[in-house]
C-alpha cells in the first residue's frame, strides 16, 4: 500500500476574501491522488472486512466495492479533505479558529479518475493591535455573606428541591408539560417535542418556551387546564444558532398534558439529606459555599473591567451577520461561564434564551471579545492541562450538588468539554492581565451593588 500519509497532495488551493474575519479556500487535489486514496481504503477493507461465508481478508474485491462503495468512497474523501486543508492551512499562513467542517463536508463529491475540487469558508483571526495590557486601574467590589444571602440561598435549594404537586388548571410560577409545536412562517416544522416543559411566567410577563424568550409570554400563555392549547406568535431571534430560525415569523403550539407546582423540601429533611446535625450546621455549609461564589463574582467583576477596556480600544472589522457556529460557540461560552458562576439550569437557559434575542450589536461585541482574547492567549502562551480542566469541572460540580467525575464524563460525552478549556483559556488570559494591574478594594455599593449572585 502507498504510503502518501505525509505527501504534499495539493495540487492547487488560492485564498480570498469572504467577509470580515473570513476567509474562502478553494483546493484541488489531483486525480491520481484521489485513485491513489480508493485503492488504500479498498485495501484496507480486504485486510479487515468478514462477510458470511468468507473468512477474514479472503471477501472478493468486487463484493466489498458493491456492498460498501459509499463507505470507501466516504472515508477516502474524509481523508483527503482533511489532510488537503490543513497543507492549504499551513502554506498560506492562515490563523484558523474553529472547524470548518461540517455541513460543508456532506456537499464534497469524490469521483474515481477525477480530480478532487472543494471550497471552504474558515473563520480566522482578525488582524488588530493590542492596547497597553499593563497598569490598567481596576476595582474589586468588597462582597459580605449576610446572614440574610444563607437565608435566601437555604430557601433557594429547598425549592430546587422541592417535589412536585400535580393540579388540573395552572397559576403563575407553575410548570406547564405537554407537546410544543415550532412552525416558521412558510409551514415548515423545525420542532415537534413531546414532554416540553414551560413555566408560567411568575409574573405572567416574559418567559421561554423551546429555547426562545417570548416577551408576553404570560399573556399568550395564559393559565390553562389539562388538554388545553395555547398558540404563541414569536420573531424569530436574529442571534439563533439554528440560521433556519433566524428573522422568522414563528408560530408554537403547545398543548399541557400536566401541571405541576414545586413544594419546597422541608429544612429538616435537607438537613437530613446533607447528613448534617442541625438547619445552623447546614448554614455554616451554604456559607462556605455563597463564601466560594464571593470570590467567583469577584473575579468576574475584575474580568469584566478588563474585558470592557479590550472591547473600547481594539477595532476591526467585524461580519455583518454572525454565523451558526459562531453563535453556537456564543451560547456554549455563555452556558460555561453561568453554570462557573453558580447558577442553575433554569436560570442558565433563561440567560441564554436572552442571548439568543440579543441584538447584532451585542452579538458582535461577544464575537469581537472571543478573537480579542484568543489573541492575548496566543501572545501570552496561554495553555490549559485537563488537570485544570479537571479543577474546573469540581467546583461547577460542587455548585451543583454533584460528583465531579460525574460531571466530568457528562461534559464528555456532550462534546461540551472544549468549552471548558476555552473558558478557562480565557479566563487565565484576562487573570495575566489583572495580575499585572492596579486593583483597589471598593465597596459593593460603589462598585454596583453586585452582591454575590452571578449577574450578567
Amino acid at each position: 500500500m502507498a504510503d502518501t500519509a505525509q505527501a504534499d497532495i495539493l495540487k492547487n488551493f488560492t485564498v480570498t476574501d469572504s467577509g470580515p474575519s473570513r476567509k474562502r479556500l478553494e483546493i484541488e487535489v489531483a486525480a491520481e491522488t484521489v485513485d491513489q486514496r480508493l485503492r488504500d481504503s479498498v485495501d484496507t477493507l480486504l485486510e479487515e472486512a468478514e462477510l458470511p461465508g468468507f473468512r477474514r481478508g479472503r471477501v472478493p474485491k468486487a463484493l466489498l466495492e458493491k456492498r460498501f462503495g459509499s463507505n470507501i468512497k466516504n472515508e477516502a474523501r474524509n481523508q483527503i479533505v482533511a489532510e488537503a486543508y490543513q497543507q492549504a492551512v499551513e502554506k498560506s499562513g492562515l490563523k484558523v479558529i474553529g472547524d470548518p467542517f461540517g455541513t460543508q463536508l456532506k456537499d464534497i463529491e469524490i469521483v474515481a479518475g477525477k480530480p478532487l475540487k472543494f471550497g471552504l469558508d474558515v473563520e480566522v483571526q482578525p488582524e488588530f493591535t493590542l492596547p497597553p495590557l499593563e497598569g490598567l486601574e481596576l476595582k474589586r467590589p468588597v462582597l459580605e455573606v449576610s446572614d440574610t444571602l444563607v437565608e435566601e440561598e437555604l430557601t433557594k435549594i429547598c425549592l430546587n428541591e422541592g417535589s412536585l404537586e400535580s393540579h388540573d388548571s395552572s397559576k403563575a410560577g407553575d410548570y406547564l408539560t405537554g407537546n410544543a409545536r415550532m412552525v416558521d412562517q412558510d409551514g415548515v416544522e423545525h420542532y415537534n417535542i413531546e414532554g416540553a416543559v414551560v413555566q408560567c411566567p411568575p409574573d405572567g410577563g416574559k418567559g421561554m418556551i423551546l429555547g426562545v424568550l417570548v416577551g408576553d409570554l404570560g399573556k399568550q400563555l395564559g393559565l390553562p387546564k389539562i388538554g388545553d392549547s395555547a398558540t404563541i406568535s414569536v420573531k424569530g431571534p436574529e442571534q439563533h444558532e439554528v440560521e433556519a430560525l433566524r428573522g422568522k415569523d414563528l408560530t408554537i403550539t403547545f398543548e399541557v398534558t400536566s401541571i405541576d407546582k414545586i413544594i419546597p423540601l422541608d429544612r429538616q429533611e435537607l438537613v437530613t439529606r446533607f447528613g448534617l446535625e442541625s438547619e445552623d450546621a447546614l448554614k455554616d455549609r451554604l456559607r462556605e459555599r455563597l463564601e466560594q461564589r464571593v470570590k467567583v463574582q469577584q473575579a468576574t467583576a475584575l474580568r469584566q473591567q478588563v474585558a470592557r477596556y479590550l472591547l473600547e480600544n481594539v477595532q476591526f472589522p467585524l461580519p455583518e451577520r454572525i454565523t451558526a457556529f459562531q453563535a453556537a460557540r456564543a451560547m456554549e461560552r455563555r452556558r460555561m461561564e453561568l453554570m462557573y458562576r453558580g447558577m442553575d439550569n433554569l436560570e442558565i437557559e433563561q440567560h441564554v434564551a436572552e442571548l439568543r434575542a440579543a441584538s447584532a450589536a451585542e452579538a458582535s461585541q461577544n464575537l469581537k471579545l472571543f478573537f480579542i482574547l484568543n489573541r492575548v492567549a496566543e501572545d501570552m502562551d496561554v495553555n490549559v492541562s485537563e488537570n485544570e480542566a479537571r479543577q474546573r469541572v469540581a467546583q461547577m460540580a460542587f455548585e451543583r450538588g454533584m460528583r465531579p467525575e460525574q460531571m466530568f464524563n457528562e461534559l464528555r460525552q456532550s462534546d461540551r468539554l472544549q468549552s471548558v478549556f476555552l473558558q478557562i483559556r480565557e479566563h487565565k488570559a484576562l487573570d495575566a492581565i489583572i495580575g499585572k494591574a492596579k486593583v483597589t478594594d471598593t465597596a459593593a455599593s460603589e462598585f454596583g451593588g453586585q452582591g454575590v449572585q452571578a449577574t450578567d
